[in-house]
């Protein structure tokens, strides 16, 4: 029996790994899925927050190691610098997954760098805004905007002050990574995300063709 580790950034995927993407993986029949977040510290046992390529690379030794299949789901935004070819690749996320799946060499391990970070996910429709900014007009056009700007989500830039994050900060400051991003995901649903988000419908796709 197949079995697929996804390790994660930090709680916010996590959560969602657990509340959305592993129901619809249900869907076809696939069971074995777990998310971990990324080990920091192990003597601390501290998890969560993908600042060395190290610690990553680490967790995926030792799921392979446990005779798991493996993928990742990280941000591109603000990667690790120790990141394979990091100089050579840092403003291309296909050439550094290349980089990564070329550094750990298993056939049992794919990477996926999500583009630029998960808060692009929240594009994919207004109802997720609609729902995190109760009664608020003008937010909701100032979101409408950027949506209209960036059909792809996944096209929404990395600068530091223009990151899907950022974008939402400046918007709606009291917006809380955990708690409303996946309230938001929870009213837009799977099949828009997949829908608007073609390099992360491509990994999904993978994890189903894998483990079927």
């Amino acid at each position: 029996m197949k079995r697929l580790i996804i390790i994660v950034e930090g709680a916010t995927e996590q959560e969602f790994v657990n509340q959305y993407l592993l129901p619809y993986l249900n869907t076809f029949g696939i069971y074995n899925v777990t998310p971990i977040e990324i080990t920091t510290n192990r003597q601390l046992k501290k998890r969560g927050g993908f600042v060395n390529y190290e610690h990553l690379r680490k967790d995926i030794i030792k799921a392979l190691y446990d005779n798991y299949y493996v993928t990742t789901f990280v941000d591109f935004f603000r990667i690790p610098t120790n990141c394979p070819k990091y100089s050579n690749n840092s403003a291309n996320v296909d050439k550094m997954q290349d980089a990564i799946n070329a550094d750990i060499d298993n056939s049992k391990f794919f990477s996926y760098i999500q583009l630029h970070e998960f808060e692009a996910l929240l594009f994919s429709d207004i109802k997720g805004f609609e729902y995190i900014i109760d009664n608020d007009d003008k937010a909701i056009k100032e979101v409408e905007k950027i949506m209209k700007k960036y059909p792809n989500p996944e096209d929404i830039n990395n600068n530091p002050q223009t990151a899907p994050s950022k974008r939402i900060l400046s918007i709606h400051p009291s917006y809380e990574k955990v708690a409303d991003g996946n309230l938001a995901i929870d009213e837009i649903g799977m099949n828009k995300i997949l829908e608007k988000n073609p390099r992360f419908k491509a990994w999904v796709d993978k994890i189903i063709e894998t483990l079927s």
